[in-house]
């Protein structure tokens, strides 16, 4: 047998293979012993008839689909692994020569990880960000933690003002007639929130608690009731009761009571880090985002189709599991938004290209430096996994296979290899 591998394009090769005539032959006395139970010819039961009738009635190429199928099972994956040929699809496969007493002969044109021409790759520029925390943003942190502390508290000394909320019966009517919908008792309402019919709750200002009101409103003309779109109507409504939001004091008390911080200054100064701290972690993940994009911009590689499909199968197939979490199917989904499955890859292909490419590129850098990790980076990168396991780094280890400490391997040398890039990125002013 003899094998050869030809470069057709950046992302393609073809194999191919001579195969002697004995061995194709074995394999059409195999295909045989296989197909023969799938044959009648009279005078014999189903499987019992001789080889060579069966080829004089159907000819031997009855034969050649399963005898090719047990060569190439045979020949092709080795062929692969002996000449390292990283193959993303499946084979384009024509045979050239087939038949009993010859030597088989075809050739397999296949997508291959294709080559990647770095262009400038260290040293690009780019501009990085240095987001500074203001006093405001530190102020509305304490705000948000102030109003998660916020009490309501009964009012029956003032009446009804924007921001409070009210207990509320009410019946409405177009015409003098009540419509569905319209009739509610026991009922909250947020003065202020915007979720009744305009107008309706600015008229609820300066009522009192047992007060009874009629408000006079008008459906906007985008209703979704589509009969009371556009129509004036009539509310009549009690006031049951108002409460009020009280915040607690911005003081010093407050910092003790939700933090380990016994003055309300450490408590900010805590605020002030954590967000200083979040907002270098961002500007860092936007440079680094930033380098690896001009990185690819400057690259060369053709992508081969099916790279690209098979990146949004896994991103389809991420989505689904998200949605699982929620009580949702894929198809569900589709449905709902209006999305057949066509429609919905081709909302991935540009996401999905773009981490095809940058995976290709990355890869090249770490070829073109020769990156290689150590044991102590790749515990490392286990180290980052273990919590989410429930296990210590340790107890981790004692459980992976040589291909999961492979898997580790591969992040930590596409960390190195990001981190030189980055290191190396010139930063704009």
């Amino acid at each position: 047998m003899s094998t050869t591998v030809e470069k057709i394009s950046s992302n393609k090769v073809k194999l191919s293979f001579d195969i002697d005539a004995a061995k194709f032959d074995e394999a059409m006395g195999k295909a045989y012993l296989k197909v023969r139970g799938q044959v009648s010819i009279p005078g014999f039961r189903k499987g019992h008839a001789p080889r060579k009738l069966i080829e004089n009635m159907y000819g031997e190429s009855i034969f050649y689909d399963e005898a090719f199928e047990l060569v190439f099972d045979e020949v092709y994956g080795p062929a692969i692994d002996e000449n390292k040929v990283e193959v993303v699809d499946r084979p384009q496969i024509d045979i050239e020569q087939i038949g009993s007493g010859k030597n088989l002969k075809f050739t397999c044109e296949v997508f291959v990880v294709p080559d990647v021409t770095l262009g400038e790759y260290k040293g690009v520029e780019v501009k990085k960000e240095h987001t500074l925390v203001t006093d405001e943003q530190v102020d509305e942190k304490v705000e948000q933690e102030r109003r998660k502390q916020a009490a309501e508290v009964a009012v029956d000394d003032r009446p009804v003002a924007e921001g409070d909320t009210v207990n509320l019966d009410y019946a409405g009517s177009v015409d003098g007639v009540a419509f569905a919908g319209g009739t509610a008792e026991g009922q909250t309402l947020k003065i202020g929130s915007h979720t009744f019919i305009p107008g309706f709750e600015e008229q609820m200002i300066g009522m009192n608690v047992g007060e009874e009101k009629d408000l006079n409103v008008t459906f906007p003309e985008e209703y979704h009731a589509k009969e009371l779109a556009g129509k004036a109507a009539v509310f009549h409504v009690k006031v049951n009761g108002i409460t009020e939001t009280q915040l607690p004091a911005l003081d010093d008390d407050f910092a003790k009571d939700i933090s380990e911080f016994d003055t309300l200054d450490e408590y900010k100064k805590d605020i002030r880090a954590k967000l200083e701290a979040q907002a270098a972690e961002r500007d860092e993940n936007t440079f680094t985002n930033a380098v690896v994009e001009k990185v690819m911009e400057n690259a060369t590689v053709e992508i081969p189709e099916p790279m690209i499909e098979r990146q949004i199968d896994s991103m389809m197939r991420d989505f689904e599991y998200r949605l699982s979490a929620q009580g949702l199917k894929l198809a569900d989904f589709m449905k709902y938004t209006g999305q057949d499955e066509k429609a919905f890859r081709a909302g991935y292909r540009d996401q999905a290209e773009k981490s095809v490419r940058a995976h290709l590129v990355i890869s090249a850098v770490e070829k073109a430096e020769a990156f290689e990790a150590t044991d102590e980076e790749i515990d490392a990168q286990i180290a980052k996994f273990a919590p989410q396991t429930g296990k210590t780094l340790e107890e981790l280890k004692a459980t992976l296979s040589d291909a999961d400490r492979e898997y580790f391997k591969a992040d930590a040398i596409r960390d190195k290899a990001v981190k030189f890039l980055c290191d190396n990125a010139k930063t704009e002013a």
